[in-house]
């Protein structure tokens, strides 16, 4: 049997029976409804005065209406949620960042179930949330792209890379832009989650080492590894490395696991540049605005930090230390 709610009849008839002494399974199969439903209508409903059916009635449709907005968030901290929304930071992450700070929180949660009430009221919050078609995985199939000369597997690369133990291992790969014209190159710090990301108008291997090159030349003393996948983009691998002497490995094919992390800021770069955007038009500025968004917002795996915090931080404590030895 289906429940469905009280009716204001009913209440009237469950506040007649409840006077007159009848005990509440009693009141149940008169009613022909479970008495866990009117031991319930009985304790949630009852005012000052006792058991009252109108003022019952007005106690459960004022609960439904709140429900129908959404969980009670105070006003202040939902003025917050809303800003952070607006930076496309997830539910988890301004729920965890709030904490953080110490400031009042909400859960993630009731976080949701506002911004579904305010869909289903017309609103615009559910545009902020990341929306991911499921992904299906590719097996077997040969290789089809050809060999890259001189590549130095996954398999040999220092097992304090695997342990995120060390600042200054990273990750690569593109995000090709629609009709497979042009692309962006992405770069991500392994420890600190810290992105970066260039424009590219072709996908080919010198365009690419230029722009991996030019990314990361500021930090060239804090890149020690450098992994990406087997495309022939990255063929000019040793030179990249050269340039930032550093040491370069690809990852198995089809293994994409290998390079979770960069796959994982992948999936957040299409929120901002989406699969059927074509590359042409992008500027300077939304690439910023897409780095700025992505590093400056709280991720769970550290502890609800920035990625710009901890690889700051990071970055200070090396040139301190780099000082202090000379």
């Amino acid at each position: 049997m289906n429940y469905t709610h009280l009716t204001q009849a009913e209440r009237y008839q469950i506040a007649i029976l409840n006077k007159a002494g009848h005990e509440q399974s009693e009141i149940a199969r008169v009613m022909s409804r479970h008495p866990s439903t009117i031991g319930r209508e009985l304790r949630r409903n009852r005012g000052q005065r006792g058991y009252r059916a109108k003022q019952a009635h007005e106690f459960s449709q004022a609960r439904m209406r709140a429900c129908e907005n959404g969980p009670r968030i105070a006003a202040e901290t939902w003025a917050l949620v809303e800003e952070r929304l607006g930076e496309l930071w997830s539910p988890e992450q301004i729920c965890g960042r709030l904490k953080e700070l110490g400031l009042p929180a909400a859960s993630h949660e009731a976080i949701y179930q506002r911004i579904y009430a305010d869909q289903r009221n017309g609103g615009t919050l559910h545009r902020a949330l990341r929306c991911q078609k499921v992904r299906r995985k590719r097996y077997g199939g040969r290789e089809r792209r050809g060999s890259i000369p001189n590549q130095v597997s996954i398999e040999q690369r220092p097992a304090i890379v695997n342990r995120r133990a060390r600042f200054g291992d990273w990750e690569g790969d593109l995000v090709i832009g629609a009709g497979q014209q042009q692309a962006l190159v992405t770069l991500n710090e392994r420890k600190s989650r810290y992105c970066l990301i260039a424009h590219v108008p072709s996908k080919t291997a010198p365009a690419v080492s230029d722009a991996m090159i030019c990314l990361l030349t500021p930090f060239a003393a804090c890149v020690h590894t450098l992994t990406t996948d087997n495309g022939r983009e990255f063929a000019q691998h040793e030179r990249i490395a050269g340039k930032l002497d550093a040491q370069f490995f690809f990852a198995h094919p089809y293994a994409s696991w290998e390079r979770g992390a960069n796959e994982n800021m992948n999936g957040l770069i299409r929120q901002f540049f989406p699969k059927k955007m074509r590359f042409e038009a992008i500027t300077t500025k939304d690439i910023e605005l897409a780095m700025h968004r992505l590093n400056h917002r709280p991720r769970k795996c550290l502890g609800f930090k920035t990625p710009h915090e901890v690889f700051m931080k990071q970055l200070h404590s090396r040139h301190s230390a780099v000082a202090l030895q000379t």
